[in-house]
């Protein structure tokens, strides 16, 4: 089918690339005029913290939105005239925003606590209908853009803190240009022409631009967070240059081996292209995984990423062709000097003398390489799961500045406070509740208890509790399965109140318990998969287990340098992660997910090669030294890409951007170099031809199926087109 598709989209270029750049102009018009804003759910289904927001929306809905706190500072003291009136000027403005139910004034009877005991510093709690993460971004940047405007006049210094506040900062980054730009580079080097190293880079831009716009839509949907674009751009990105690079080298090399440009597309495609099918569908199922964890908001990020890859598949073996058909041999030309010369044969290459080297020494790199792998991956079980808090912000974001005021002021635990709902039986529960708080201001950790809040019903109130120490330490998750193991039981055993315990940490608590009891489901769906669809295009039961074996020590040695650098330390500050830092739960699986599918494209592209070979001579070792003696460049070229293209997100300001980044840079870095040049070719030396052992009644029951290695006879190229 491939060769008719290649053949077609050759023949018919001009029609070809004019749909794509219809689809490209119309997704962008759809996504402007059907797009819709981003929305998530943190909370972990069936939590406590999920139950106390479900209650507040049924019980209180006036207060089941979010809270933007609007930081003040005035040197003079915030209860100076000029500073008064003009607190009070952007506080009563505020009040005319369409999401706004309530402004608690640092001036009024409820605030007279919200004003720090030296004065300077106050903040104003104003109450939203929806929860931050809810809140369209266009509205979000217009609040916050009112409390910025107001900063400087009169001498006061005006900051915004919360989940809508971080919703306006997080904008675009250029990590996306960055990757780009390092992708070019690379190519450049590895091709030696800006025709060739053009291509790539035109078919991940076709790509991720659709899937962005049409990412847009879809938000109607599925409920997306606002971070799934970066990552659906990261994925993207690295699939689409890599995937367009395999098809580009052969057909270069059928064009050094003599064939028309018609018939280097149409093996092209039939050849790299079927295996450029083959390890996206993998990303595509692995993603599609993630499903299985149940995680509301983790839906969005899948689809989007899944979006991204299913557009960069289709444009790969059809705008790629088409293109081709313009290039013709001119895809040599605009050379640069020095680099991309031609390569030598691949016997006389640094990769084959590399390849005989493991051949000679199977034992030491074999045990060196897993040695290797296990110490990267020991710092994994040191590592803290939690939700970083606004202390990781870069100081250039209000929500940083923020941040430090309220701590400067308050301490640190007003940065995080607790949200307790209560549910009374009648009016006359609310003693109790009101006992209730005055036992909580008893507890250790706990540095203030507001009194509680009836709703008109009388039938439900909400305690504010503020604990000493800031939102992502582990003393304050510490005092949430305090409270609700110890304190709250013993407190309400002799009444009928029942108290949920909610809010930023309560909530992250649950969320990371609840993605890591269902994480080992989805690390089982995925090295399963992974074992079968290896059996199935390798026919090696042997192969199959190592390769998941292998994919599960790359993924441990990935984790275990993110948890290197949220340590903090040298390596932290270099990719701006100072001090140490919990890492959200969904990142461990959002890696496992993405690399699973990423890392087969190597698998594929070096075991189809070495297969290739031993079908061809029957010699196990020669076929493992040719193999990788001949796939190790473009391997090399397409990883460094990857990787490129991943290191480029530790600029983002987001912290687990950043660890999504360094992780997966990580990942593919270990992947390509000691896995897949050290590990495979070293540990299938040493099984010999058991490699490829398999019981026959299982080979009458697998497909047979052809990645790479089942390339089309040339001599039947030009009839089949036709």
């Amino acid at each position: 089918m491939l060769v008719r598709v290649a053949s077609w989209c050759y023949a018919r270029r001009r029609l070809v690339v004019f749909v794509w750049v219809l689809a490209l102009a119309g997704s962008i018009a759809l996504s402007s005029a059907f797009g819709a804003d981003f929305k998530a759910d943190y909370f972990a289904p069936g939590s406590e913290s999920k139950a106390a927001v479900d209650q507040l929306q049924a019980k209180f809905p006036q207060r089941a939105g979010d809270t933007v706190q609007v930081v003040f500072r005035a040197p003079d003291g915030v209860r100076s005239p000029a500073a008064r009136a003009a607190i009070e000027g952007l506080l009563n403005d505020l009040k005319d925003d369409p999401h706004v139910v309530n402004v608690v004034s640092p001036f009024s009877d409820r605030g007279a606590a919200q004003v720090s005991p030296d004065g300077t510093i106050a903040y104003a709690d104003v109450e939203l209908d929806v929860q931050g993460q809810d809140i369209g971004v266009a509205d979000a940047k217009t609040m916050i853009g009112k409390i910025r405007a107001a900063d400087g006049k009169s001498g006061v210094q005006v900051e915004a803190g919360g989940q809508v506040a971080a919703v306006a900062s997080q904008g675009a980054v250029g990590s996306e240009g960055i990757g780009f730009a390092a992708a070019a580079l690379i190519l450049l080097v590895t091709f030696g022409s800006l025709v060739a190293m053009g291509l790539p880079l035109m078919t991940a831009a076709f790509g991720i631009g659709i899937a962005m716009s049409l990412g847009a839509v879809l938000r109607h949907v599925v409920d997306t967070p606002d971070w799934a674009p970066a990552v659906a751009a990261m994925v993207g990105i690295g699939v689409g240059v890599d995937y367009a690079l395999f098809i580009v080298t052969r057909y270069r090399s059928g064009l050094a081996d003599g064939m028309e440009p018609r018939q280097a597309t149409i093996v092209s495609i039939a050849t790299a292209g079927r295996a450029v099918m083959f390890a996206g569908c993998t990303v595509v199922i692995s993603m599609l995984g993630i499903l299985v964890m149940g995680v509301p908001f983790a839906a969005g990020v899948a689809f989007s990423a899944v979006l991204a890859v299913l557009i960069i598949m289709l444009a790969s073996i059809t705008l790629l062709p088409a293109v081709l058909g313009f290039t013709g041999r001119n895809i040599e030309r605009l050379h640069v000097p020095f680099f991309g010369k031609r390569a030598r044969a691949y016997d006389h290459s640094f990769w084959f003398r590399w390849s005989r080297f493991i051949q000679r020494r199977p034992w030491p790199a074999a045990i060196g390489g897993l040695v290797l792998l296990l110490l990267l991956a020991v710092p994994f079980f040191g590592m803290r799961f939690g939700f970083p808090d606004a202390s990781n912000d870069p100081k250039s974001f209000t929500t940083r500045r923020s941040y430090d005021l309220l701590t400067q002021g308050f301490g640190k635990g007003f940065n995080g406070p607790f949200l307790l709902t209560v549910e009374l039986s009648g009016p006359g529960d609310l003693p109790a509740a009101t006992a209730l708080a005055e036992r909580l201001r008893t507890v250790p950790g706990v540095k203030s208890v507001s009194p509680p809040q009836p709703n008109p019903a009388g039938d439900t109130a909400i305690v504010q509790l503020v604990p000493t120490t800031s939102p992502q330490s582990k003393e304050t998750e510490k005092l949430v399965d305090r409270l609700r193991n110890d304190v709250l039981p013993e407190a309400t055993k002799d009444s009928h109140l029942k108290v949920r315990v909610s809010g930023l940490v309560a909530g992250g608590v649950d969320s990371t318990r609840g993605i890591s009891k269902r994480l080992p489901v989805l690390v089982g769906a995925v090295v399963l998969l992974s074992f079968l669809l290896l059996l199935v295009v390798f026919r090696s039961i042997l192969v199959a287990v190592k390769a998941a074996v292998m994919n599960l020590l790359s993924i441990g040695a990935a984790y275990g340098v993110v948890a290197l650098c949220v340590n903090g330390g040298p390596l932290g500050r270099l990719i701006g992660i100072p001090d140490p830092t919990p890492v959200p739960s969904f990142i461990p699986m959002m890696m496992f997910a993405i690399l699973f599918g990423l890392s087969m494209d190597y698998e594929v592209f070096l075991l189809s090669r070495i297969r290739e070979e031993y079908d061809r001579t029957h010699d196990n070792g020669l076929a493992v030294a040719d193999g990788l003696a001949k796939t190790a460049r473009v391997i090399t070229a397409a990883a460094a890409i990857m990787v490129s293209v991943f290191l480029a997100f530790v600029f983002s300001p987001v912290v687990f951007l950043k660890m999504i980044g360094i992780g997966m840079a990580a990942a593919i870095f270990v992947d390509a170099t000691l896995v897949r040049m050290v590990l495979v070719p070293a540990t299938m030396e040493l099984l010999g031809d058991r490699n490829w052992w398999l019981p026959g009644w299982l080979a009458r029951l697998l497909p047979d199926v052809h990645v790479e290695a089942h390339e089309i006879d040339l001599r039947e190229a030009p009839a089949t087109v036709g």
